[in-house]
């Protein structure tokens, strides 16, 4: 069920999200994008469904994790 929901809950490239995922010093407000890194990519063209994102400072203060997972990031309710 938890999956359902989550899939109503779409992730699009420039939205801000909530990471919560394994890195807790960087938890908090990040804006995702698809993961650039040539892994991602590869596995992004050949249609696995596990889309990874990198996560973008909005202030451009800090690095973001990247290769985060869809289950560690929830999208933020200021999106709209």
């Amino acid at each position: 069920m938890d999956t359902l929901f989550r899939s109503l809950d779409l992730i699009e490239p420039g939205d801000l999200v909530i990471y919560h995922g394994t890195l807790t010093d960087c938890h908090g407000l990040w804006l995702a994008v698809p993961c650039p890194c040539n892994l991602c990519d590869a596995m992004d063209r050949m249609g696995f469904t596990d889309l990874r994102f990198a996560l973008i400072d909005p202030w451009g203060e800090r690095s973001g994790p990247v290769h985060a997972r869809r289950t560690s990031i929830t999208r933020s309710v200021a999106n709209g």
